[in-house]
C-alpha cells in the first residue's frame, strides 16, 4: 500500500492542545503526510505536535471555518501535492488510526473510492456507546439514507473516513458543509458519482473531550438540512440528470396525495362546523386520491432504493 499510493491524513484542530500529540504519535507508517488545518483555534498548536510525525504540514485559517470548512482546506493541499487518498482523523483522540489499514483497503484494491468507519456493527462497542448519542445517530442514519439516496448506508456522520482524490477533485466543494453537516452532505454529492462506499466496523472512543455539539439541538439542526439534500437530491437525480419511470411517479404521486391530503383536512373541518356527515361520494374521492397517491409515492420510493449506489 504504501508503495503504490501515497496516503495522506487531515487533522481539523480546533482547542485539542491535550490530545494532538498523542493522536499524531499513533498514525501508522503507511500514512505519508498530515496536514493539520488551525481552525483558529483558541488553545495554540503545541510545539511537539510538529515533531510527533515525520512529515507534518501546519496551516492556519485566519477565520473558524469550522471543521468542514478545515477538512476541505486539507483536501485541496492534498490534491495539489498528488496525493493519492486523504483521511480525515479528528483530533481529539476519539478515532483508533489502527484502523487506517482497513479504511484504505478497499480504495487500494479497486472496490470503493470512499470508506468510512461504522460504530453500529460492533455490538460490544455500540453497548458503550452513550444512550443519548446512540439513538442520536440512529435517527440521523434513517433520515440521511433518505436524504443522500445510500439507503444501506449506517452511521453516516461518522467523521472517521479515507477518500481518493480522484473521487475529491469530481466533487463541488461549494455543495459541501463548512461545519456539522460536513459528512452527510459529502457523501451526498457522492451520490452522483455513483461512488461505492465500504463501512468498516470499528469501535467508538470516548475520552473526556466534550462535543460542542448538544445532541438534543442536533434534529433541529439537521432536519432542515436534510429536507433541502433530499429535495435537492430528487430534483436533480430524477428531473435534471435523468428522467424515468419513477420521475412519472413523483409528477403524479405527490399532487394526487397533498390535494387529497388538504382537501381532507378541509371537508373534514368545513363539515364539522356545519355538525353534518360529509357525503359519501366526497369521502370516496378524498380516500382514492390520497391512496393512489400513496401508491405512487411508494413504487417510486422503492424505485430508488434500487437504485441506490452499492454500499459493502
Amino acid at each position: 500500500m504504501q508503495n503504490l499510493n501515497k496516503v495522506a491524513v487531515v487533522i481539523p484542530y480546533y482547542n485539542a492542545s491535550k490530545h494532538i500529540v498523542k493522536v499524531l504519535s499513533k498514525l501508522p507508517n503507511i500514512v505519508y503526510k498530515v496536514y493539520i488545518v488551525d481552525d483558529c483555534s483558541l488553545e495554540a498548536l503545541p510545539k511537539e505536535a510538529l515533531s510527533a510525525f515525520s512529515n507534518v504540514e501546519y496551516i492556519k485559517h485566519e477565520k473558524n471555518l469550522g471543521v468542514g470548512g478545515a477538512t476541505k482546506t486539507g483536501f485541496v493541499k492534498a490534491i495539489d501535492d498528488n496525493i493519492d487518498i486523504v483521511i480525515k482523523v479528528d483530533a481529539d483522540d476519539q478515532m483508533d488510526t489502527s484502523y487506517i489499514k482497513d479504511l484504505i483497503a478497499p480504495l487500494v484494491s479497486g472496490k470503493a473510492s470512499y470508506a468510512k468507519g461504522n460504530r453500529f456493527r460492533d455490538f460490544k462497542a455500540l453497548k458503550k456507546m452513550p444512550f443519548t448519542r446512540k439513538i442520536g445517530n440512529l435517527g440521523l442514519s434513517f433520515l440521511t439514507k433518505a436524504a443522500t439516496g445510500y439507503w444501506n448506508n449506517f452511521d453516516p456522520t461518522n467523521g472517521f473516513f479515507a477518500i481518493k482524490t480522484e473521487t475529491l477533485k469530481r466533487l463541488d466543494f461549494d455543495e459541501i458543509s463548512n461545519r456539522y453537516y460536513f459528512e452527510t452532505s459529502l457523501i451526498s454529492q457522492l451520490y452522483f458519482q455513483d461512488a461505492v462506499i465500504k463501512d468498516v466496523a470499528m469501535p467508538a472512543i470516548y475520552a473526556d473531550e466534550k462535543s460542542s455539539m448538544n445532541v438534543w439541538k442536533m434534529p433541529f439542526v439537521f432536519f432542515p438540512k436534510l429536507i433541502k439534500t433530499f429535495i435537492n437530491r430528487l430534483f436533480k437525480a430524477y428531473f435534471v440528470y435523468d428522467f424515468n419511470i419513477s420521475s412519472i411517479y413523483i409528477l403524479i404521486g405527490t399532487p394526487l396525495f397533498l390535494f387529497g391530503f388538504i382537501y381532507g383536512i378541509y371537508n373534514w373541518w368545513f363539515y364539522s362546523s356545519q355538525a353534518v356527515f360529509a357525503p359519501t361520494g366526497t369521502i370516496m374521492l378524498v380516500t382514492l386520491t390520497i391512496i393512489v397517491g400513496f401508491q405512487l409515492l411508494l413504487q417510486a420510493v422503492h424505485y430508488d432504493i434500487t437504485k441506490a449506489p452499492k454500499v459493502n
